[in-house]
């Protein structure tokens, strides 16, 4: 099925008397057993599963066309519990731009117990030399946060299979209808579902998506489980209603995103574009061969400096300065500040989520903004 389809009726899995449609909210936080002390209608206590998380489950399974997939409370307890599953001494390889909050997690919570280096991974000739006799895992982030670099998923999946690593791909910026890292060779996928997913900045969650069922995917399975950083119910029944529109959603960010990079490309007051989308980004062709569009996500850099860039966002009218990304309505904020004293990202960098406003009134918005630096 496309994936249009199987946005709409993945996750249908109730077959109960009154015959539902949309499946219910279930809010029970324990099940039945049996005579036999069985739990023959499939739960036992919602912490270990639940219909609702089932159905969301099976849901990003089958769009990611993996094998199984764990729903998590938010997008960091999703990546923290693929880190925690790993033993104590492992190597990781990392991006050098990637979310701040995960190279957050690596740098202070697993400092102790996981070593990592943080390398340019568009650079595929340059990984090799990183791996150690402890390297257990390369983390992938495509596109990248904030500056929208392109990684070469089938390339480094090639490396990390020829020395039996795991390939780990944050895929939030695409979301599972514009990129499917697991057809690419990667081994787990993660997502943040508040942005894309949820895509109506209501709702928190994270998920991880395996292409196979092994042990270290039991360990993963074992942590969400035992651990119990789960989403509830309603959260899993908000994610799984958005994501029936969710091909649909992607193609309007989509649109609106080129659109509004294309605009800026050309804009006097703008030093830089990035957004995969365009043909002078460094690894356009890399893009066009692994993903069917090129989301809302882009960032830009503002002449004359970080006054001028935060003037730009404290004068825009329709875009919300907010962080996240991937709701219906245009965010755009000041990324530097967000991130701390340790950031790498350039003062002057603001990053957008193009919405699905009309893209004539969101330029608008901008070039009013624009002119007052």
């Amino acid at each position: 099925m496309k994936p249009e389809t199987i946005a709409i009726h993945a996750g249908n899995l109730y077959q109960i008397s009154t015959k539902d449609v949309t499946p219910p909210i279930n809010l029970s936080t324990t099940f039945l057993r049996d005579a036999d002390g069985g739990y023959s209608g499939g739960h036992m206590y919602s912490r270990v599963s639940n219909p609702n998380r089932s159905a969301l489950e099976k849901a990003l399974t089958d769009l990611e066309n993996g094998a199984d997939a764990c729903a998590f409370s938010s997008g960091n307890t999703a990546g923290m519990s693929l880190f925690q599953a790993l033993t104590p001494g492992s190597h990781i390889i990392a991006p050098d731009d990637m979310y701040w909050g995960f190279k957050k997690q690596l740098q202070t919570i697993f400092k102790d117990t996981l070593e990592i280096d943080f390398i340019d991974l568009t650079d595929t000739k340059n990984i090799e030399a990183f791996i150690r006799e402890n390297t257990v895992l390369i983390w992938l982030e495509t596109p990248s946060n904030p500056l929208l670099k392109i990684t070469d998923v089938e390339a480094i999946a090639q490396i990390s299979k020829a020395n039996n690593l795991i390939l780990a791909c944050d895929s939030t910026f695409a979301s599972p209808c514009l990129q499917n890292p697991i057809s690419l060779g990667a081994d787990i996928v993660m997502h943040s579902s508040t942005k894309y997913i949820g895509g109506h900045s209501d709702v928190l969650g994270g998920a991880l998506i395996t292409a196979k069922k092994d042990a270290f995917w039991e360990k993963v399975r074992n942590i969400q489980q035992t651990g119990g950083a789960v989403p509830a119910p309603f959260d899993c029944y908000l994610l799984l209603r958005s994501i029936k529109t969710l091909p649909y959603r992607m193609r309007g960010h989509s649109a609106n995103g080129l659109a509004l990079a294309q605009y800026l490309q050309k804009h006097a007051k703008i030093e830089a574009v990035y957004y995969p989308g365009l043909e002078t980004h460094p690894q356009h062709d890399i893009a066009k061969r692994q993903m069917s569009g090129f989301a809302g996500m882009l960032s830009v850099l503002v002449k004359g400096g970080e006054a001028q860039a935060r003037k730009v966002v404290n004068n825009v009218k329709l875009f919300a300065q907010a962080t996240s990304l991937g709701g219906v309505e245009s965010l755009i904020e000041h990324r530097a500040s967000v991130e701390g004293p340790d950031t790498k990202t350039p003062q002057n960098l603001i990053r957008i989520s193009a919405g699905l406003e009309h893209i004539d009134d969101l330029i608008r918005d901008l070039e009013q903004a624009l002119t007052s630096v």
